[in-house]
């Protein structure tokens, strides 16, 4: 073997360099374990301990402290260690419409709706949306009369064309996603998350934010969404307002009385209940005049306002101060479309704004939150629509600790512009309330019994020491130039992420036992050499994972799993080459030098096929499935060089010490070496079984469809684990009930977890929307267990794996772009496979056999799924996961193609005189052993992955074993056959009537 110094230097130096990679994650563990052993199950004291440990030497001479060695670790997904992945988008319609000074220009405001609708189901950005609406609604319009504000007048004149507009707007907008993305790292430095990623997505203005073992995942999408736009308001007086609210409740009754106002969320007895749920909202001696209204409606029919909106009445009158009323939280929007009815939005002053309050109300010395917020009534004395003060001017906000009170405020301090304006706007508003609402929602309304001069203030309203910690942190870091709303979420409870671990780390390690074995059962001591290389193939894959800081998924491993089952493929390619040049006469020497060279041609073009769709499904996909693509690159570079020179090496200094060396036990030498099938004449009938599965599954595709997963439907799912058993029904009817509208129930793994989507509020983006559905949701299951838990370990998790142990949420346009990029990555690599063939193997019928095989698999794997979808006793959803596996179906499948391809191509050049077809058909037979060992050994894998790789990847697994067979049985039945049909050179094809 030449150059085999030179390898086998590489080879040690590669080995030292990951085994140093790994060494972080080894050191780390070793102090985590210690923390562990000292803290006897206190999470506090473990945490304490690991704290103290950041800064202090922790590796071998003292060469890195822990929190150094804790960075180069070998980073776990969110799936295998729990917390939280969001998507953020900003709003860049909110950022043209700043840019616009908020232009009430009708041909703007159409323009702008125009390209939201159009965003739902095209690729291209915002902007470029936005340009194509403008000119379809405004052909002749010009966006200079629109943008040409005081702001932008350097850069935007008259004469400036759309296009130069345009232009500007995209580099506004850009800079306005930059600074958000800065603003919300920032508060995600403060927030106190170990190893916390943030990034921006290419161009979409979305923003990923991973947030590795977060616990409260409400804390999170608070700190996130808010956009920290504080302002400072006057106030009305609830007794200025009593008039216009009693119209308000006739006007509302009399229009439900004509049917303009729908009954759907009150029902008959909610105005008792909320009556008396608020003992401050009795009837008093406004009695008579709020008892009736317009034409002697009652105040508390049924569709009427005070059925929802309690006014704050006392016996002794209205009373004081800026709170109207209070509301269920569940019925806040109600009352909002109820005050937002142009009707009754005329009876109010002009100048009145109606505003919710950031926390429910509490009660009781222990300050216990109830299901109840309050309304308050907000003055706007500015023109624009501006508060007279705003958090530009805040320069420092931190958490005091009143002790008086007992509780925990913000304090903040104001520069001198502020301090000014807010020592005149408390001078002007003595005795009267300010309201300070931070993104739209009150958080307290102090009462000001003198001017404040020196420009500090400070917020209070109940909070926790942590909330006001959040709150700080959000004001300090900035305000975002537009609002960012979660369009897709994941959350892994601790306990899920633990059992994915798990189940991970048992199918691998059965997985490669089985692996391990197989090869050596059938190859004898040369399967033994596999085995070493395998074993060095897998540690270069951590170690390279390692290096690189590539985040570890259970996909993820589920890749270096199935990279096992591949990497075999090599070897089995070299070993039954080999086989053949013994049984041709050769010397061992001569016979591996020659088999190793054979066979690198087939096993580079298999490889690099698989390799194109692992890049498309890297470059399309997005969180587990790029964990999934990572590993599978990784894995094919790692497992070529292991296979083609490890193996080699080991077989080279074997020779030079004349030690034996056997490819095959007695019952496996001559295996499958005598076959000769016709399979060239097989191929009619394949035709006809391929296509009737197909027909047939075409026809369930209309008929019954799919099972859609959340990823392309949009919804929010749930991963739900009862203490006991549940019937999918009757979890299902009660979710029904309490939603109102229908969800989806499947059992997810045992009889005591289930899956639930429900699209409730998908397109809300309120911040209580979460709460409002985890509240609904534990309603309606709770009483399923045996022993009911509380709320807060219900929604956690923490205490006890009973309750929500995952959720995700996908946006309706995210939905839409998952769709569009799961059409293109299929349709790219089907389209680059072809190009490949055709161009390797010198003819287009070749490319065309490869990627009618491949559609035909695919094909095939979606008649299946359609099929047997809510008939096999796990998920069978089609959502990314499943287009992941059909695009690595696609990867093995033309590596089994290629290989056969290949072969045919030696034989052609080889033996060019002899038939085509007893060309295709010798050299079909002659690498069945290579195809039955390699499906063989694969299907072990996944065998292994289905069967303990837990319920997460059941599905994923489930398709991979029908893809592998079926794109077996296309190598041999359709991509040979079919290019055999297509080549019409009578020359080379003497027999085509056979």
């Amino acid at each position: 073997m030449q150059n085999r110094g030179a390898i086998s230097f590489i080879a040690i130096v590669l080995a030292i360099a990951c085994l140093y990679q790994l060494s972080f994650t080894f050191v780390a563990n070793r102090v985590e374990k210690k923390a562990e052993e000292y803290a006897k199950g206190d999470q506090q004291k473990m945490s304490n301990y690991l704290d103290s440990m950041k800064n202090q030497p922790a590796y071998p001479f003292n060469l890195y402290t822990y929190q150094e060695c804790k960075d180069r670790e070998i980073n776990l997904g969110l799936d295998l260690k729990g917390g939280m992945n969001v998507t953020l988008e900003v709003s860049v319609a909110e950022i043209l419409k700043s840019l616009s000074n908020h232009s009430v220009d009708t041909s703007f405001n159409k323009a702008l709706d125009l390209a939201t609708q159009m965003q739902a189901s095209s690729k291209d950005d915002f902007i470029t949306l936005f340009s194509k609406a403008y000119a379809q609604v405004a052909p002749n319009g010009k966006l200079s009369k629109v943008f040409g504000t005081y702001g932008l007048k350097e850069q935007i004149t008259p004469e400036s064309t759309n296009e130069q507009v345009i232009s500007v707007l995209r580099k506004q907008t850009d800079g306005a996603i930059a600074n958000s993305f800065n603003v919300l790292r920032n508060r995600i430095d403060r927030f106190g998350v170990v190893q916390p990623n943030i990034q921006r997505l290419g161009n979409t203005g979305r923003i990923l934010v991973e947030l590795p073992g977060v616990k409260d995942p409400s804390r999170v999408r608070k700190l996130l969404q808010g956009t920290a736009n504080l302002q400072f308001f006057e106030t009305y007086e609830l007794s200025q307002l009593v008039q216009p609210l009693v119209a308000a409740n006739a006007k509302v009754a009399e229009l439900a009385k004509g049917g303009v106002v729908a009954v759907d969320t009150v029902k008959k007895d909610d105005s008792t209940k909320v009556a008396a749920a608020e003992p401050a909202a009795k009837p008093s001696t406004l009695k008579k005049e709020l008892g009736k209204g317009k034409e002697g409606t009652s105040v508390k029919s049924e569709q009427s306002l005070f059925s929802v909106l309690v006014p704050y009445i006392s016996d002794q009158g209205v009373m004081p101060g800026s709170i109207v009323g209070s509301a269920r939280i569940s019925d806040t929007a109600k009352v909002n479309r109820f005050l937002a009815m142009p009707a009754v939005k005329a009876l109010f002053p002009r100048d009145l704004a109606l505003m919710w309050s950031v926390k429910p109300i509490v009660t009781g010395p222990n300050k216990v939150e109830t299901d109840r917020i309050e309304l308050y009534a907000i003055k706007i004395t500015g023109r624009d629509g501006k508060a007279p003060l705003d958090g530009s001017v805040i320069v420092d906000a931190s958490k005091q600790f009143d002790e008086k009170q007992g509780s925990v405020e913000v304090s903040m301090r104001m520069n001198a512009e502020g301090a000014k304006t807010w020592a005149r706007l408390t001078g002007d508003n003595v005795g009267k309330q300010i309201a300070i609402v931070l993104d739209g929602l009150v958080y307290s309304a102090p009462r000001v019994n003198q001017a404040i001069e020196g420009g500090s203030s400070s917020i209070s309203g109940n909070f926790t020491t942590q909330e006001a910690d959040d709150l700080a942190n959000v004001l300090n870091s900035g305000k975002l130039p537009a609002s960012a709303k979660i369009v897709q979420e994941e959350v892994v409870g601790p306990s899920l992420g633990q059992e994915s671990i798990n189940a991970g780390l048992s199918s691998f390690v059965i997985a490669f036992v089985l692996v391990l074995v197989y090869m050596w059962m059938f190859y004898n001591k040369a399967g033994m050499v596999a085995n070493i290389a395998l074993v060095g193939n897998v540690f270069l894959i951590f170690g390279v994972l390692a290096s690189f800081k590539a985040v570890l998924t259970l996909p993820g491993i589920a890749g270096i799993v199935l990279t096992m089952g591949m990497a075999v493929d090599a070897n089995v390619i070299i070993y039954e080459r080999i086989k053949e040049e013994l049984k041709a006469g050769k010397g061992l020497g001569l016979a591996l030098a020659d088999g190793y060279k054979h066979a690198l041609t087939a096993i580079i073009d298999g490889q690099l096929t698989t390799l194109i769709t692992a890049l498309v499904l890297f470059v399309f996909g997005s969180g587990p499935v790029q964990g999934f693509a990572t590993t599978l690159i990784i894995g094919i570079l790692t497992s070529l060089f292991t296979a083609i020179f490890i193996s080699r090496i080991i077989f080279t200094k074997m020779l030079d010490k004349n030690r034996k060396i056997t490819f095959f036990h007695h019952w496996s030498e001559n295996f499958l070496a005598k076959a000769n099938f016709n399979f060239i004449g097989f191929r009619k009938y394949a035709y006809i079984f391929s296509i009737s599965v197909i027909t047939i599954g075409a026809i369930s595709w209309v008929v019954k469809g799919f099972s859609y997963g959340v990823d392309f439907t949009g919804g929010r799912t749930y991963t739900v684990r009862f203490d006991q058993p549940v019937k999918t029904n009757e979890v299902r009817s009660a979710l029904d009930k309490e939603f109102g509208e229908s969800s989806e129930v499947k059992q997810f793994g045992p009889a005591s977890q289930v899956k639930i989507t429900t699209k409730y509020l998908i397109k809300s983006n309120a911040p209580t929307v979460d709460s409002i559905i985890n509240t609904k949701i534990y309603k309606a299951v709770n009483g399923f267990n045996k022993v009911p838990v509380s709320y807060g370990d219900f929604v956690t998790t923490t205490r006890t794996p009973i309750g929500i142990l995952s959720s995700a949420v996908v946006g309706p346009t995210v939905a839409d772009d998952i769709k569009i990029g799961a059409v293109i990555s299929v349709i790219l690599s089907l389209i680059a496979i072809f190009i490949y063939i055709a161009i390797r193997f010198k003819k287009w019928q070749w490319g065309l056999g490869g990627m009618v095989s491949l559609f035909h698999d695919t094909m095939f794997v979606l008649a299946f799924y359609s099929l047997f979808s809510n008939i096999m006793p796990f998920t069978m959803d089609v959502d990314m996961t499943f287009i992941a596996a059909l695009l690595t179906i696609i990867g093995y499948s033309i590596n089994d193609t290629v290989i056969i391809f290949d072969r045919i191509r030696e034989y052609r050049r080889d033996h060019p005189k002899r038939d085509l077809k007893v060309n295709i058909n010798l050299a079909i037979n002659s690498t069945l052993a290579r195809t039955v060992n390699t499906a063989g050994s694969t299907l072990i894998v996944l065998i292994a992955i289905f069967i303990f790789g837990g319920d997460v990847i059941r599905g994923f697994a489930f398709a991979l074993i029908v893809g592998i067979l079926i794109g077996t049985f296309s190598s041999v039945f359709v991509a040979t056959p079919v290019a055999y049909d297509m080549i019409n050179d009578g020359d080379e094809q003497k027999n085509i009537g056979e």
